[in-house]
């Protein structure tokens, strides 16, 4: 069966295993419940393996191969603990570093080609936060685009996976407190889909398209993390969204990601300066200049006080210089990136370019354990969402690792559960979904009008930048969560016209609602730890607490409710 090949759509299916999300975690999963004999369904809302944020990432996975220099698994998982400051579950960490090297050599066996030396050693490289070279690519930014590529191949080539594309999953099927399958409806001509399986899995990965400035696809709305909390799971830290520090600013330009500065700056050694082109990073973090060694967090807090200060670029950010490189140089470590440069304007010999923090991952998610179980029974969840890796601050290099192992792990162990389905169940429970679904979309109270859900959508990212961004302080949260809740009520009663086929703006306003829904999760979160500990940062509570807490998140009738766990040393 090729790639390309359409997979019929059946309004009542059902698998021993059903993956919903198709990222690396979901394809990965997939992927190991089918070698294990397990009849698997893999339903995405956009294309198999072609949205979400693999797809997208150009660095580094973080392994402790041991081929650059003399590395441990226990030194791995001391780097990845500490960077989590204090938030990052250990057994979580551990089960995860102790099978990188495995998936590695797995991904190779699907034809993914990490760089080598001359010596034909893999090539790792230091990144920020670790301690060792251990962090492998593939060559020319396109680690991400060569991981989906390979994991496309094998999962489409296996005739136990059915892979189902713009299906969107509205709901998770419980009954006495276990989840049986999902529901949702065919984006491309509106039938509904029920899917019954014995074992479900979430991974839809993260959320960070509800920030105004973020390095998401558009289909990074978190839906996996409000599925997982209306069927009954705990969630953990909301509050915990990693921003990358130096995303692209200013001038404008196409064609790039904006987050590919940063293998070129450790490469090259890229300095950043402020509006006076001063160095100030090792005022900050005590990096050397020239060097490149501050974690994501720090570097982000860096720029901001440096702007906050009025040191800022023109555009509100820093510069990043590579103008004492010498041009060979440059060519040889940017490859064909400096020709896409080039032709718009931008010659690195001479200019620099703006950089300025942007959302970028999220660190808190669904609570697991290490055999990758949510609190409901029947239902896994791997990848971005899950919370337990990386605490407060996530190392470069660690999410392609977690997304790889955990879907691993999930589909490992969900294959070891496959018992009895209940089709019948899933199958009643469509029409009382699609019920909810005309009542959410089409309230009775109104007629449709022409009010676009994009403009929520920017609405929502809007708020959430400006109230619960990088620098947090509490009369801008308080604001920002007393307009997320108004603005949810709006979306809920704002009437769509019916549509037949590609429903693009039902698609949307379900989007928009967990948008809100999540922002006022991360909002709470953000209010309530009145401290500032790795990517959370608030400026009216600057100290770390001397108590280590997790933020718990529970959800019910349509409500969070939030209280705190005191982790173990």
């Amino acid at each position: 069966m090729s790639c390309g090949e359409r997979v019929q759509v059946n309004i009542n299916d059902h698998a021993d295993v059903l993956v919903i999300g198709s990222g690396a975690a979901g394809m990965m999963a997939a992927r190991a419940a089918a070698d294990q004999g397990a009849n698997v369904i893999i339903v995405d809302k956009s294309l198999i393996g072609r949205g979400g944020a693999t797809v997208l990432a150009q660095m580094t996975v973080a392994v402790a191969l041991g081929e650059a220099e003399e590395d441990s698994i226990e030194s791995h998982w001391e780097d990845t603990v500490s960077g989590g400051r204090g938030l990052s579950d250990p057994e979580i960490v551990r089960s995860i570093v102790e099978r990188g090297p495995e998936v590695i050599a797995d991904m190779e066996s699907y034809r993914v080609k990490w760089a080598r030396t001359e010596q034909g050693h893999r090539s790792q490289v230091v990144s920020p936060g670790h301690s060792k070279k251990r962090c492998v690519y593939v060559d020319i930014l396109n680690t991400g685009g060569a991981t989906s590529k390979g994991l496309r191949r094998v999962i489409s080539n296996d005739e136990k996976i059915k892979r189902l594309k713009n299906v969107a999953v509205t709901r998770l099927v419980t009954s006495q407190g276990r989840v049986l399958g999902a529901v949702g409806f065919s984006v491309e001509d509106m039938k509904m889909v029920s899917i019954s399986a014995s074992q479900v899995i979430l991974a839809t990965g993260g959320l960070t398209e509800v920030f105004e400035r973020n390095s998401a696809s558009t289909n990074m709305t978190g839906d996996g993390f409000l599925l997982a909390a209306e069927a009954g799971c705990e969630l953990r830290d909301m509050e915990m969204v990693q921003f990358f520090p130096i995303a692209h600013l200013y001038p404008p330009v196409v064609g790039i990601d904006p987050i590919m500065w940063d293998p070129f700056r450790y490469k090259l050694g890229g300095r950043l300066l402020n509006g006076a082109h001063e160095e100030f990073m090792e005022t900050y973090t005590g990096e050397v200049a020239g060097k490149y060694t501050a974690t994501r967090d720090l570097t982000s807090y860096a720029i901001f006080k440096e702007v906050e200060a009025g040191r800022g670029s023109p555009h509100g950010g820093a510069y990043l210089d590579f103008t004492m490189i010498k041009e060979e140089d440059l060519r040889k470590g940017f490859g064909p990136v400096i020709d896409i440069l080039e032709s718009q304007g931008i010659d690195l010999t001479k200019d620099m370019i703006e950089v300025a923090p942007m959302a970028h991952f999220m660190l808190g998610g669904v609570k697991v354990n290490n055999k990758l179980e949510t609190t409901v029974p029947n239902l896994y969840a791997c990848g971005e969402l899950i919370y337990g890796m990386h605490g407060a601050n996530r190392l470069s290099g660690n999410a392609m690792t977690e997304a790889l192992v955990t879907g691993r792990i999930a589909g490992e162990n969900a294959t070891q559960n496959v018992g009895e389905r209940n089709d019948e169940y899933v199958a009643k429970e469509t029409s009382k979904e699609k019920r909810r679904l005309e009542s959410f979309w089409y309230p009775s109270s109104k007629s449709a009008d022409d009010t676009s859900m994009l403009t929520f959508r920017k609405k929502i990212q809007t708020i959430l930048w400006k109230g619960s961004g990088p620098l947090r302080a509490e009369k801008e949260l308080e604001q920002a969560l007393c307009n997320i809740e108004r603005l949810t009520e709006e979306i809920s009663q704002t009437p769509l016209e019916p549509q037949k086929r590609y429903a693009l703006p039902q698609v949307e306003k379900l989007e928009a609602y967990t948008m809100a829904k999540l922002g006022a999760a991360i909002v709470k979160g953000a209010l309530e730890r009145r401290e500032s500990r790795g990517a959370h940062v608030r400026l009216d509570y600057p100290d770390e607490q001397e108590e280590t807490f997790s933020s718990k998140f529970d959800y019910k009738d349509g409500c969070w409710s939030y209280s705190k766990v005191k982790m173990k040393n």
